[in-house]
């Protein structure tokens, strides 16, 4: 029964605590017997031998419970912003999430990244602000961070009853009771509701009376309780919360610590009792391939089948492709449609995922997450559907690679293996790139950071049977991926006019082409979507405004062609074009030598003579990156940050730690981890995700300058 299904997402920033999380909530449902621990690499999310010598989550990991009569679907996503692609893929699949913060550290940077990835997808989450045990946690300072930099409105559903060293558990506000664990049980499952400590009294009263107040926002029947006066039940309650959080006008916060068993049992009453079922959740909007009309798929067996592959695992046995049924049912054996490919899949295994571990399944239906074997042609992004009820599910929209890389292999490594590896790679991964330059014959791989690559390179000798660690494969020092766009506006015109011998090429073009700043932008951005086209991924825009016919319509589309194809390599540096308007307005033609060749190469002589006319400006990715440690540090931090062209934005400390947050060219944090780490005896740590890119002057890039012509 669909109402009694729920897909969460663990999500948050690196060392938050997901992982340990999901594992005391596996030992509470009794899927396990022997809880896992990361410091002893033995979680059942983090299954990957790199994950546990490293100890971070890499890979984004599914895992079913059941919970009473509720049955859980969680996936487990990578905290670190090298990997926000893992929870890109997963938010958009989920209809609820779980939003884990350390007490201690507050709300991270790439808390906030994931906290506005699940807005875009509007996913309904709890807050659970975690480590309350820990040395320096402040459960109300958290709340705080919350309200300024998550601009949400927390409902608190449980406080602390002491901190760090005098945690002594949780205070529920919905039923006004301690909770009180039994501390000589082994088995840390006993727990009973007692009176509130009277240390803790008042401070409770006035926090359930904020709560009652939040919760009303959302429901006219409590509101009416509280004004007459009456007891409001503990029905009452949780069914204002559970609306409110499904609405999306607040989250309610809990809190506790996971590795000492607290708080998880009533995090997973929570998730039961506050996140949406499947039938909670809009019906998936969807697109008619031929028609390109609109439709939905409702979460109904009887409805035709529709399903989102979501994620790839290369395997030797065959692909496991991850798939998120949203209409009808999947079954075993059974041929379906890939939309995206318009190829038919069969059906070879289903399975219910347990981290590595895999339940055999006969079918799936609406909301279920499977993982299946015997697909050939589907993967990250594409839609599975029933072949006489054919639909295009919305795919997914992951970031750009920022960081590249040459990749370095050695002669005994078999090239062609190697090219098979990589190709793995790159489809299931769809923030990894990999190209071979054409001029240098570099092997380049692009990726979200140094982590990233380095973890890409490990995972690509094992794919080899190389040992970790073999100099065989190895990567150069990353390069930036910079960008460049015009210095000016230019109308040019292009002859491009051949005679040699027999029939010939003539081609003549006017085109106006002027860098657009972001409000031109825009207004493309508008255009195209009222067009019903997505936007350009690097923003070069071409459109035609001949009058009269001086270019036939044959030959406009070879034009842009030959324009777009200079843009991907620009005519000084090899990196794209971007942020670029082309008009073609006039041309002429020659009644026998022009040709739809001839106005492609006219376009590409075009684009490659105006950057040159015009000039070009380099843009280099810009990060955010936040560095947090004591304040003793703050300052060589700040001056290491400026060295480093790096501008600060916000200064701030609290209770003996600094956090630094500023603008820094990616270019001048290639190792920064051991640089911050020197600098402050192992004490401080950053974290880092793309901000936006900006003019750098040409000198300060990190790029081989273009020879001078004598």
């Amino acid at each position: 029964m669909l109402e009694k299904l729920r897909n969460i997402g663990i999500i948050a920033h690196v060392d938050a605590g997901k992982t340990t999380t999901t594992e005391r909530i596996l030992y509470y449902s009794g899927t396990k017997h022997k809880v896992g621990d990361v410091d002893d690499g033995n979680t059942t999310t983090d299954f990957d031998p790199l994950e546990r010598q490293k100890g971070i989550t890499i890979n984004s990991a599914a895992v079913s419970i059941d919970w009473g009569d509720i049955a859980i679907n969680i996936i487990d996503t990578p905290g670190h912003v090298d990997f926000t692609a893992e929870v890109e893929r997963s938010l958009r699949v989920l209809d609820g999430g779980v939003c884990v913060f350390c007490a201690v550290g507050g709300v991270e940077v790439q808390s906030e990244t994931v906290w506005f990835q699940a807005n875009k997808y509007g996913v309904p989450r709890i807050a659970y602000i975690n480590k309350l045990d820990r040395l320096g946690s402040d459960f109300y300072g958290c709340v705080e961070q919350m309200k300024q930099k998550l601009q949400t409105v927390p409902a608190i559903v449980t406080i602390p009853c002491g901190e760090h060293s005098e945690f002594k558990g949780l205070i529920d506000l919905i039923r006004m009771k301690f909770v009180d664990k039994d501390m000589s049980d082994a088995t840390n499952r006993k727990y009973t509701l007692t009176e509130i400590p009277d240390s803790h009294k008042d401070q409770a009263a006035v926090y359930r009376d904020m709560l009652l107040d939040v919760a009303s926002s959302a429901d006219d029947v409590l509101t009416e309780a509280i004004l007459e006066g009456k007891e409001v039940t503990e029905d009452q309650l949780i069914h204002a919360i559970r609306k409110g959080t499904l609405e999306g006008k607040f989250n309610p916060v809990h809190c506790g610590t996971s590795k000492m068993f607290h708080g998880v049992r009533e995090l997973l009453d929570m998730v039961v009792d506050f996140l949406p079922s499947p039938l909670d959740r809009p019906p998936v909007d969807a697109i008619v391939p031929r028609s390109k009309e609109k439709t939905i798929r409702k979460p109904d067996p009887s409805e035709p089948f529709s399903g989102l592959a979501f994620k790839t695992v290369a395997e030797s046995q065959g692909d496991l492709v991850y798939v998120r049924v949203y209409s009808g049912e999947i079954r075993q054996g059974e041929t379906y449609l890939n939309t995206t490919h318009g190829k038919t899949e069969r059906i070879g295994r289903l399975y219910r995922m347990m981290g590595n571990d895999r339940q055999a399944l006969e079918s799936a239906g609406p909301g279920m997450i499977v993982a299946v074997v015997g697909l050939k042609n589907t993967y990250t992004g594409n839609t599975l559907c029933s072949t006489d009820a054919p639909v295009a599910l919305e795919s997914i929209n992951f970031p750009k690679p920022v960081v590249s890389s040459s990749l370095i292999a050695a002669k005994s490594i078999d090239a062609g293996k190697l090219g098979d590896a990589l190709g793995r790679m790159v489809r299931d991964d769809p923030t990894i790139k990999f190209h071979t330059d054409d001029e240098t014959k570099d092997q380049i791989i692009s990726g979200m950071g140094e982590l990233h690559l380095e973890i890409s390179v490990e995972k690509l000798k094992r794919a080899l049977n190389l040992p970790q660690g073999d100099p065989a494969l190895s990567l150069s020092k990353p390069r930036v991926a910079y960008r460049q766009t015009l210095a000016r506006a230019v109308d040019h015109e292009t002859r491009y006019i051949k005679q040699t011998g027999g029939s010939g090429k003539y081609a003549v073009i006017w085109v106006r082409y002027t860098p657009l700043n972001q409000e031109g932008l825009d207004e493309w951005k508008a255009k195209m979507a009222e067009d019903g086209e997505p936007p350009d991924p690097n923003n070069v825009y071409f459109e035609s405004k001949i009058v009269g016919g001086s270019v036939p319509k044959e030959y406009i589309g070879p034009v842009e062609a030959g324009i777009r194809e200079i843009a991907k390599k620009g005519a000084k540096y090899g990196f794209p074009v971007v942020d670029c308007e082309c008009i073609l307005h006039d041309g002429k033609i020659h009644p026998v030598d022009s040709s739809a060749d001839a106005f492609r190469l006219a376009g590409m002589e075009s684009f490659r003579e105006v950057q040159m006319i015009a000039g070009i400006k380099l843009l280099e990715p810009i990060m955010t990156v936040v560095a947090v440690g004591p304040e003793q540090y703050q300052g060589a931090i700040t001056g290491d940050i400026n060295r480093r062209r790096g501008m600060i934005e916000e200064l701030s400390s609290d209770k003996g730690r600094g956090t630094i947050r500023a603008k820094v060219p990616l270019a001048n944090l290639f190792g920064y981890t051991n640089d911050l780490r020197g600098a402050t005896s192992g004490t401080a740590s950053f974290s880092m995700e793309f901000s936006h890119y900006q003019e750098v002057k040409e000198e300060l890039a990190d790029i081989p300058k273009p020879a001078v012509k004598k």
